[in-house]
């Protein structure tokens, strides 16, 4: 069941996903070789915590893993999401790094994340942050009263494909605010029955408030556990990036509320 949101609801966000984004635009200042994925948790829980703030993922029930045990995701290279951020993650100059984080703002949740790079990358992980940063761009551009949940998707899957990436489809995006994940999902790709074009999924409403999050690798749409358990990796190994934005479908448009 889709939960919409009040005008009140989504102001509320939008506070919410500002103190986020100030808090993911942080921890991502601080990547550089040696530092460990363990001290970037440790800041996340003090800035979210300064910011008023309770960690969305710690916690978190999956249903199949358990509690997620930590307030971020730090994913690297191929990483595509969910992976832990431990002691031993030591970044090393090449990696790229996921940082995906969740927080509750008035009782109200709203999910961000970004792929940054650790010093000097190879073109090919630069062009694949690139790709999926704009993605994400287009996949909003498409989220608008009236449109499809299939038009989202269908967005992101002709930019990332004609750049020569692959969209993962083992993974999508979702409704966010009274939950940490709420209906409707959102794939990256158009998944609906081909042989009825017109079947393009739920349509867009005011009040929705959607994680739109394209997840992309350099050749792999398919994932698969990763060593701790919780990350999902790309099942070939290749290199993978993520950028997700917390949006509101409101009278005057869709706004970018984790910004």
């Amino acid at each position: 069941m889709v939960h919409y949101k009040t005008p009140s609801d989504i102001a509320a966000m939008r506070e919410g996903g500002r103190k986020l984004a100030q808090i993911l635009s942080c921890i991502a200042s601080l990547v550089k070789p040696l530092v460990s994925a363990e001290e970037l948790e440790q800041i996340a829980n003090t800035e979210i915590t300064k910011a008023g703030a309770i960690p969305a993922f710690l916690n978190y029930d999956t249903g199949y893993m358990g509690k997620f045990p930590a307030a971020l995701c730090i994913s690297v290279n191929d990483e595509v999401v969910h992976g832990i951020p431990a002691r031993d993650k030591i970044f090393r100059e090449g990696d790229i790094i996921g940082i995906d984080c969740g927080i509750w703002y008035q009782n109200l949740c709203v999910d961000s994340a970004i792929t940054v790079p650790c010093e000097k990358i190879s073109d090919e992980a630069r062009r694949l942050i690139s790709v999926a940063k704009e993605a994400l761009s287009i996949g909003i551009s498409r989220c608008r009263a009236g449109n499809h949940i299939g038009d989202i998707g269908e967005g992101i899957q002709r930019y990332v494909e004609a750049n020569g990436f692959c969209v993962i489809k083992t993974l999508v995006g979702h409704g966010v605010g009274r939950a940490v994940h709420e209906d409707p999902q959102i794939p990256n790709f158009f998944p609906f029955d081909k042989r009825r074009p017109k079947n393009r999924g739920a349509k867009i409403k005011e009040g929705m408030t959607l994680a739109i999050e394209p997840m992309i690798s350099a050749s792999s749409e398919k994932t698969k556990k990763g060593r701790d358990g919780y990350a999902a990796v790309t099942s070939d190994g290749s290199l993978s990036a993520h950028f997700e934005h917390t949006v509101a479908v409101t009278g005057k448009g869709t706004l970018i509320l984790t910004q």
